[in-house]
């Protein structure tokens, strides 16, 4: 009797991640594809999707009222689903390994970031946002900076300021 609803609890669970991955690779498709798109279509599909996270979390909401066994799980999709649109990070690929909670995959990236500014493959500016994001995303993680890291983030100033530059251009939508 103990696994009593085990396995769907599971299959559920597993349902929501995959719905969260679907919606975080449609925003990074977004992104990618953002050249090929008229402005205004752009900016209607990144609506259309961030309004299918805000009904993923109110799904979430309804599914937490009612199934105890699921709220630690779906707790913390819901915590992630917030950071995406409270605080939404710009880069799809920094979003999606925030929510799986990849920091070893963040440094990765940042190393590649900084391979590719200076051998020019990267504009400084978009390297500069990305690095932000990144670095962000690693101290919401828990994950200690190094020294070098801390003086970027000191050179930008508070961490308001550094969360202000990782969302500019994302509107955000408080309930």
């Amino acid at each position: 009797m103990a696994s009593r609803g085990k396995s769907e609890t599971t299959k559920l669970r597993q349902n929501m991640e995959e719905q969260l991955d679907r919606l975080m690779q449609q925003l990074q498709d977004l992104e990618e594809c953002r050249e090929e798109l008229e402005e205004e279509e752009y900016e209607e599909t990144k609506k259309e999707t961030l309004e299918q996270l805000s009904e993923f979390n109110e799904s979430l909401k309804k599914l937490m009222s009612g199934n105890m066994t699921l709220v630690d799980e779906l707790g913390g999709m819901q915590l992630v689903r917030n950071e995406i649109l409270f605080q939404a990070f710009k880069t799809p690929e920094v979003i999606r390994m925030f929510a799986k909670k990849q920091p070893g995959q963040l440094r990765t990236r940042l190393a590649e970031m900084d391979r590719d500014v200076m051998v020019g493959k990267l504009p400084r500016d978009v390297y500069t946002q990305q690095k932000v994001e990144i670095l962000t995303a690693l101290r919401k993680l828990g994950e200690k900076l190094t020294t070098e890291d801390e003086k970027v983030t000191a050179s930008l100033g508070s961490e308001d300021k550094i969360m202000a530059l990782a969302s500019s251009g994302v509107e955000k939508t408080h309930t």
